[in-house]
């Protein structure tokens, strides 16, 4: 089955082009060695073997089981080289390993409790029911806008938290997890153990070209494949930011399969019976829907949740995106031997959204999350620094990061710091669309280029 180009907004189906890697654990000497155990950063980079599977999918969360050594060589000279006066290469193997950023983080930041998590999932709970309840009270056309904005990203902070669970730091319980999971992605139209196993390969594979599944750089070859149509719509504004859907039923350009296909080489035939009752329940979401439509009316099922639905994706979409583009300098993205987990974790960025840090559950803090996805969100915070109370529950601002930044230097990006709405995030995205475009078919290190033709046809518009 061809890849339809629409699922990141083209418009027409493009064969696949290289071969999918398999998403999964990774089988080494037939151990499976947990990203907790001290000999986190020996080992190769990830090869999926499907003979090493096992039914309890709550392990198989979206983290390294083995990481690909760096170079030590003149380690000193280097650590004094990317924080000191010469010239920083992003591109070059980090003169440090995975170990010494978890050495840096807090002991109590590893502990999972999940009276904590569904203490998150009843505030979130809360607030979409009686701002529900509120704007159907009020049915006014001056309550509408700001209803349809706060909703939305409730139902973005609802994806977050199940997200946590498809990582496995929701909790320890993996039933727990995929109950709570269940009900959290499949209210807002996601299909849990769908995306929550394409969600561990992009982890696995992120800052690799071919092999990593969330906005991912289009290669050259493919990029001029695409017709005049498709390039503009796939980079013209808003477009890109209402692909999730799309991307859910048809991935990515070059790449085949839905996440609602158990067949699909998204997965593996252990994990066919995940993927249907994942559908089963985005079915019953879906019958429920047509059923209040029904009931209410479509217009005040739109209303009430037609919109803010979209206004979730565009969330989803934006943060994914503004978490692997848009930064001042060129990041680089991996192929071959050049890629490593720790490498292609450091080309994630940090992201600071003022007062929504904390509603959409600190997913800001993108660096650590994406190299130790064990964390739960609670406690990617260090110290607390400043207390505030929205709709009556204490919340938190704060990086957790800042416990690793010394270990990281040049290569962890400080994030520009946020007004109290994340106006500033609007002209990165803008900016990104404009220059990051394709990068080339050859090298193993590769930098996004920009296509001048598009680029021109853009900004006259």
């Amino acid at each position: 089955m061809a890849s339809w180009v629409l699922s990141e907004c083209g418009l027409r189906p493009l064969p696949r082009i290289y071969a999918q890697p398999r998403a999964g654990t990774v089988s080494i000497d037939n151990k499976i060695r947990l990203p907790l155990q001290a000999d986190l950063t020996r080992g190769s980079s990830f090869r999926a073997s499907s003979a090493s599977r096992e039914r309890n999918w709550a392990l198989k969360v979206s983290a390294p089981l083995a990481v690909q050594p760096v170079n030590e060589e003149g380690d000193e000279l280097v650590r004094e080289r990317i924080n000191g006066e010469g010239e920083f290469d992003p591109g070059a193997p980090p003169p440090f390993k995975l170990a010494d950023i978890r050495a840096a983080i807090p002991k109590h930041c590893w502990v999972k409790n999940p009276w904590t998590s569904m203490s998150y999932v009843a505030r979130d709970v809360l607030v979409v029911f009686g701002l529900a309840a509120a704007a159907a009270y009020f049915n006014s056309w001056a309550v509408w806008p700001l209803y349809w904005v706060a909703q939305g990203t409730m139902f973005w902070a609802l994806f977050v938290l199940g997200h946590d669970c498809g990582h496995g730091s929701f909790s320890n319980n993996p039933k727990l997890n995929s109950v709570v999971g269940h009900l959290l992605h499949s209210s807002i139209l996601v299909p849990y153990h769908g995306w929550r196993i394409s969600h561990r390969t992009h982890h696995q594979n992120h800052g690799h070209v071919e092999n990593d599944e969330s906005w991912h750089p289009l290669s050259e070859k493919i990029y001029k494949c695409l017709d005049p149509a498709t390039r503009r719509l796939r980079f013209t504004l808003p477009f890109p930011m209402l692909a999730y859907p799309f991307y859910l039923w048809g991935r990515s350009p070059g790449k085949a399969g839905s996440h609602f296909d158990p067949n699909s080489d998204l997965f593996v035939p252990n994990e066919r019976k995940d993927v249907i009752t994942s559908t089963v329940c985005w079915t019953a979401m879906a019958a429920i829907l047509v059923g209040l439509s029904s009931v209410m009316g479509p217009v005040k099922l739109l209303q009430l949740y037609g919109i803010p639905y979209w206004i979730n994706v565009m969330w989803l979409d934006l943060v994914t995106y503004l978490h692997h583009h848009g930064h001042e300098d060129k990041l680089p993205w991996y192929r071959g031997k050049e890629w490593s987990y720790l490498r292609g974790g450091l080309t994630t960025l940090d992201r600071d959204y003022g007062w929504i840090n904390n509603i959409h559950h600190d997913i800001g803090t993108h660096v650590i999350h994406h190299l130790f996805p064990q964390i739960p969100h609670y406690h990617l915070v260090e110290a607390v620094t400043n207390i505030g109370f929205l709709i009556g529950f204490i919340w938190f601002v704060t990086s957790k990061t800042e416990a690793a930044k010394p270990v990281l230097g040049k290569y962890y990006r400080e994030p520009k710091k946020s007004w109290r709405l994340p106006v500033h995030l609007l002209g990165l995205l803008v900016k990104s669309m404009k220059k990051d475009h394709y990068v080339s078919d050859t090298g193993d290190v590769v930098y996004y280029q920009t296509d001048p033709k598009l680029c021109g046809s853009l900004e006259s518009e």
